[in-house]
């Protein structure tokens, strides 16, 4: 049989090999692992024109038609996760590419929303790098969460997740996206309000929603000035989702209290973004869906899918 090549691609955490059972495709592929990003498209295209599948993590490289046309000998493209909007899924069609996906376990985005907003809201983070270096008392005055009102906006299943971590800490939690109902609300024990009511009363709102034609900038520079300037942003979701530039200049000219921010429009961010020099917003690496536990489910999905490539059989959850 003739072996295969494979490239697992932005394994920034060195952990795909580990995690995972590659040995069960040895005796057909030959695995090669890229743990830092590709310089351009073109640098993609020279390291990859000779690979037959590849796994690729989340967005981190994208594969419009222009790069997929660079990759005669690409036949099986596999992606964390179960969309990809970085990935031409029609143009790997026409090119007779079997694209795959893998499914999460359970989804930590939830806990990194929490996180962040008690980092805002309390400078945990903030607070431990002055103690490590040798500060004696805090200057960081917190605000309790109990009995504010968290804005979610998109109450899916990530949304009502978070909306299930909120009430605990005691926080009064209100929803809205644009196809969301009362009743769906009242379902998930959350209480529903229109997008000027929760950008206008929220102390804090958080963004669940899925990144498409439809939501691209669906939080405008006009929801955050309806913001209270005590309030706080957070969003996992994805970068465009958000006016960037209008977020900034809230942040910058103190019209909000902050924002926590896990994802942006131009990945990675670049160094010398100017939400870098802010320091009433908490920015993390698109770290929402990294987790070990995660990764682990994400890898071997891929092993399992090559598995059954590599054998002729239909592979698990394939996306075209």
């Amino acid at each position: 049989m003739t072996r295969l090549s494979c490239a697992i691609l932005d394994d920034y955490f060195d952990l795909a090999l580990s995690v995972a059972d590659w040995p069960r495709i040895k005796d057909r592929v030959d695995v090669t692992v890229f743990d830092k990003p590709f310089a351009s498209e073109a640098d993609a295209a020279a390291k990859l024109k000779d690979v037959e599948i590849i796994c690729a993590m989340r967005e981190r490289t994208p594969f419009p038609r222009t790069l997929l046309v660079q990759l005669p000998k690409l036949k099986l493209l596999i992606t964390s996760g179960m969309r990809n909007a970085s990935i031409d899924a029609e143009a790997a069609k026409e090119r007779s590419i079997v694209f795959c996906g893998t499914q999460y376990s359970r989804d930590p985005t939830a806990a990194l929303a929490m996180g962040l907003i008690l980092e805002l809201t309390r400078g945990i983070g903030r607070e431990n790098a002055r103690m490590h270096a040798g500060e004696p008392w805090q200057t960081f005055a917190g605000t309790e969460i109990e009995g504010k009102t968290l804005g979610i906006i998109g109450l899916g299943k990530l949304g009502s997740k978070v909306a299930g971590m909120a009430k605990p800490f005691g926080m009064n939690v209100i929803a809205w996206s644009p196809n969301l109902t009362p009743e769906k609300c009242k379902e998930a024990g959350v209480g529903y309000a229109s997008k000027d009511e929760l950008f206008a009363t929220s102390d804090i709102v958080t963004i669940h929603v899925v990144l498409s034609p439809r939501s691209r900038g669906l939080v405008s520079a006009a929801d955050i000035a309806r913001m209270k300037p005590s309030a706080y942003l957070v969003n996992t979701a994805r970068g465009p989702i958000v006016d960037e530039d209008a977020l900034f200049a809230a942040l910058r000219d103190r019209k909000i209290a902050g924002a926590g921010i896990d994802v942006f429009a131009v990945e990675p961010l670049p160094t010398d973004h100017p939400l870098r020099k802010l320091d009433n917003v908490v920015i993390t690496p698109h770290l929402g869906y990294a987790t070990r536990e995660g990764l682990q489910t994400h890898y071997q999905q891929m092993v399992e899918c090559i598995d059954a490539f590599t054998k002729g059989a239909e592979p698990p959850r394939r996306l075209a």
